[in-house]
């Protein structure tokens, strides 16, 4: 899975597609990330002694790796990633502009 945590993401397809965002887990056993601000759904929590009140909470769920894409926001254009040898070390570069990934 070439998109890692902290990636500036587009999502591609679904009811957010359009929406950029941070990633903030990946789970690569299960092809699937956490994107900041995507597939938000409401929990209702019971009372408990940890949460006395009980209440209505919102959590983020993970989506497909396949429903993103990097984003460079540099030239504000989603992109496929490659990989590239830079000084002796391999770095990953957008395949569409040619700059290379945080």
């Amino acid at each position: 899975m070439k998109i890692k945590k902290g990636d500036q993401v587009k999502v591609i397809t679904g009811k957010y597609k359009g929406t950029i965002g941070e990633v903030l887990q990946v789970f690569p056993k299960e092809d699937k990330v956490i994107v900041e601000g995507v597939n938000i759904a409401k929990k209702h929590l019971k009372p408990s002694q940890q949460n006395p009140d009980g209440g209505i909470v919102e959590k983020l769920l993970p989506i497909h790796v396949s429903n993103v894409m990097a984003y460079d926001s540099k030239k504000k254009v989603a992109s496929r990633i490659g990989y590239a040898e830079e000084k002796g070390k391999k770095v990953r570069v957008y395949k569409k502009t040619g700059n290379t990934v945080k």
